[in-house]
């Protein structure tokens, strides 16, 4: 019997794989969010290098995320709710990517040669990228056919 990447152990292996890496994204944004935690805080802002590191866990987040979800639906058709959900994931990590370095693409508050600053429009407009992540997650959520 072959239990191959389309067997039971693949399965299993693809929603390891996507857990692990939606863990260690988390861990990344952690680090980002709050450096402190780990005993790496050397500035009282938050500055371009801790907005890129919560950002590239957020698309940890997202990326394990999706294989996780997307291995659950096991070969089965996927609704238009979830069709909705994989574009509102990456629709939510846009907004979170946008509104998060704002100051770096020019149109933030703190325009060039000012020093980037992680200011309450940012930290309002990640917040939507993330709230609509988690509804697109939540839409990708396979529910037993009846």
């Amino acid at each position: 019997m072959n239990n191959g990447i389309n067997g039971k152990n693949g399965k299993r292996r693809r929603v390891r794989f996507g857990l692990i890496v939606t863990i260690l994204g988390l861990l990344v944004y952690i680090l980002g969010v709050d450096p402190a935690l780990f005993g790496l805080d050397r500035s009282t802002v938050m500055g371009f290098l801790q907005i890129s590191v919560f950002l590239v866990g957020l698309a940890m987040i997202c990326l394990g995320g999706f294989v996780t979800l997307n291995t659950l639906w096991n070969n089965r058709r996927k609704t238009i709710a979830a069709d909705i959900g994989y574009r509102l994931v990456s629709t939510g990590y846009v907004i979170a990517v946008i509104t998060g370095m704002a100051d770096v693409f020019g149109i933030g508050s703190q325009t060039f040669p000012s020093i980037p600053h992680f200011g309450i429009w940012q930290v309002v407009g990640v917040i939507i990228g993330v709230m609509t992540i988690a509804i697109g997650f939540f839409l990708l959520i396979p529910y037993p056919e009846s």
